[in-house]
């Protein structure tokens, strides 16, 4: 499992956004997200197309530190994730404070749970750990198109996936063009400078490495 803790940035001069942000992500995951303390919200998630899909959502509205922690989970049938024990929640917990430190950067960690656990850090959970700072550092590529995205970069994008049914395959510019009243050339123009086809080329690259570092660091257990 992959555990996300999400914590509200800027969250003393700003209104709660946790209930919000939950609700959103209904719409990405069966997972069940909950509040854990504070302004941060937590879930554990299985697959990791579903942890890019929920890290890029957050990270969309500049509203949020995303940290992802990869290690063993010790959690009762129907528990809530707070009751949660084992080396992911404290690899979440160190990943989002990363995410606070990480000054210009996209605000985003990828932590592993088995460095640390013992003096003698086997081989496979230092390839591990490697594919946790390759699977963070694709994902803070991606994440800077998705902040730097303008609002009417996003209403080209927004209906393009829309009408390709939410996967990385592109949908009719024409009819996208026709729905917002704007030509094809703006259409495209938009689709280019966003990054949309570089992010969708890039997805399954961060979840492939994120399924490569749990499989290290966990053994597929």
């Amino acid at each position: 499992m992959y555990i996300l803790t999400i914590d509200q940035r800027g969250s003393s001069d700003d209104v709660d956004r946790v209930p919000e942000l939950i609700s959103e992500l209904a719409g990405l995951t069966s997972e069940a997200f909950e509040r854990s303390v504070g302004d941060e919200l937590q879930g554990l998630v299985a697959d990791p197309a579903e942890v890019v899909d929920i890290a890029l959502h957050a990270l969309r509205s500049g509203h949020w530190y995303v940290g992802i922690g990869i290690g063993s989970v010790v959690l009762a049938p129907g528990a809530s994730p707070r009751e949660g024990t084992g080396t992911g929640f404290v690899a979440a917990r160190k990943a989002v404070d990363l995410a606070k430190t990480a000054a210009g950067q996209v605000p985003l960690s990828v932590v592993s749970g088995s460095i640390g656990r013992t003096a003698e850090v086997p081989q496979h959970a230092r390839e591990g750990a490697v594919a946790c700072a390759h699977a963070e550092a694709v994902l803070r590529l991606i994440g800077r198109l998705v902040q730097e995205r303008t609002p009417a970069q996003w209403r080209v994008v927004d209906r393009l996936r829309l009408l390709q049914g939410g996967g990385g395959r592109h949908g009719s510019q024409k009819e996208v063009a026709k729905e917002l009243g704007i030509t094809e050339q703006s259409v495209s123009r938009a689709v280019l400078r966003s990054g949309w086809q570089e992010e969708w080329a890039a997805r399954p690259a961060a979840a492939m490495l994120l399924a490569h570092a749990h499989s290290q660091i966990e053994g597929d257990r």
